[in-house]
């Protein structure tokens, strides 16, 4: 089965993703373009990053990659979403350890910090990765879980006590 992967980036992504989307697609991937499809130089990661992580959550996608300018942005936008486990990654160790040992499902890049090969060697890691599901791995794993769905609770609750007022 071909691994469907998502894609996202911002204006100062846009170059990087385009490039990633023809390597990728020429490697085999069923790549889908979340946007930014124009390049805009007003966009902003946050609107960008939204329709990828949805994806990812519904699993629509298997992973997903998101470019902006240093790759923090589209992190921190993205872990907003539960379901998404997202890092700002620049080393191959850690593309392929974070899905191996932490289930990360979206690799962020900073594409004016980093190099088209370097950007190329941390998706092929990330993309042929797989999580290893040992029971250390599993219990960090559902422990993480746990922290999502508490945070997300504390914000429903607090949320309905301010519309009550």
């Amino acid at each position: 089965m071909v691994m469907k992967i998502g894609i996202a980036a911002d204006h100062a992504g846009f170059e990087q993703k385009q490039q990633l989307i023809t390597k990728l697609t020429e490697a085999g991937y069923d790549v889908h373009d979340y946007g930014a499809l124009d390049y805009d130089p007003a966009d902003d990661y946050p609107d960008i990053i939204v329709p990828l992580a949805h994806a990812i959550v519904k699993e629509e996608v298997a992973r997903g990659i998101a470019v902006c300018g240093s790759g923090v942005g589209v992190s921190i936008a993205a872990n907003k979403i539960p379901g998404v486990r997202a890092a700002l990654v620049t080393d191959t160790y850690s593309a392929h350890q974070g899905v191996e040992h932490d289930d990360m499902n979206l690799l962020c890049i900073g594409g004016r910090v980093i190099g088209p090969m370097l950007i190329w060697e941390l998706v092929d890691a990330f993309v042929n990765a797989r999580y290893q599901a040992e029971e250390r791995f599993e219990r960090r794993l559902q422990k993480v879980i746990t922290m999502e769905k508490q945070g997300l609770e504390a914000y429903q609750t607090e949320n309905k006590q301010q519309v009550k007022k």
